[in-house]
């Protein structure tokens, strides 16, 4: 079964297996009687899985600063002046949520193995569903702390949502493949004997890059987010009720 809508609303695919179609008599044979004790009755083991493309609504944007100097405690300051700046100035806008990243500081050595010099690199991540204000405020700050990389993925709100409707989905698949299993082999019908969720949902994300900014802070960095695939799958057995009349 497959629903879709275009112009890049998501499409739902829905995917049914049997993860082990091990139709197979316990021990002892059928009861003619209809016995319902679970050593008499044939049991099956199913799973069902609802899958969709789901467009990615979050964008996360690692801002980055390196230094260099002579000195360890030089670059401990100039770095940590410049992340305290720009948090202070990222901070307290709506619908953006700002974080610090990694920070580190290094020795770099010369051919004769000694110190020559040091370095730091601090990060500050910007994380929005509103594209457009992470964009603008990723620019203002791009002169002190330009965009090292951008990462798309879906919300957990959105998540949560989506994954509501596909087990309802997955529900429906699962019931379907059991009524159908016991059709085939000419019983009556089915009772559930255990039922397990799971899910996943696959991330795609945009590979890291490293951007280089314009002095202009005016200037928007285009943002296209992608798609990712979410997925809920349903795991049971059941046994199989009496064969029909």
């Amino acid at each position: 079964m497959y629903l879709s809508k275009q112009n890049g609303k998501w499409l739902l695919a829905l995917t049914l297996c049997a993860a082990s179609a091990g139709f197979a008599a316990t021990a002892g044979a059928h009861d003619a009687g209809g016995d319902r004790h679970e050593g008499k009755w044939p049991q099956a083991q199913l799973q069902a899985e609802a899958v969709a493309e789901v467009a990615q609504d979050t964008v996360t944007i690692t801002l980055a600063s390196e230094i260099s100097d002579d000195s360890q405690a030089a670059v401990a300051s100039a770095l940590s002046k410049t992340l305290d700046e720009v948090m202070k100035q990222a901070k307290g806008h709506e619908n953006i949520k700002a974080t610090s990243g990694n920070y580190r500081i290094w020795p770099m050595n010369d051919k004769d193995g000694k110190i020559s010099n040091w370095r730091g690199r601090g990060e500050i991540f910007l994380e929005s569903t509103d594209f457009a204000a992470a964009s603008k405020l990723a620019s203002s700050l791009s002169d002190r702390m330009p965009i090292a990389n951008l990462r798309f993925s879906v919300s957990p709100a959105l998540r949560a949502k989506q994954e509501e409707a596909l087990l309802e989905k997955a529900g429906q698949a699962f019931r379907g493949r059991a009524q159908a299993l016991a059709d085939a082999f000419g019983y009556a019908g089915y009772d559930l004997k255990e039922i397990n969720l799971g899910g996943s949902g696959a991330r795609y994300e945009a590979a890291p890059r490293m951007m280089a900014m314009a002095a202009d802070k005016s200037a928007r960095v285009p943002l296209e987010a992608g798609t990712e695939m979410v997925s809920v799958s349903i795991q049971g057995s059941i046994f199989l009720r009496s064969r029909k009349k």
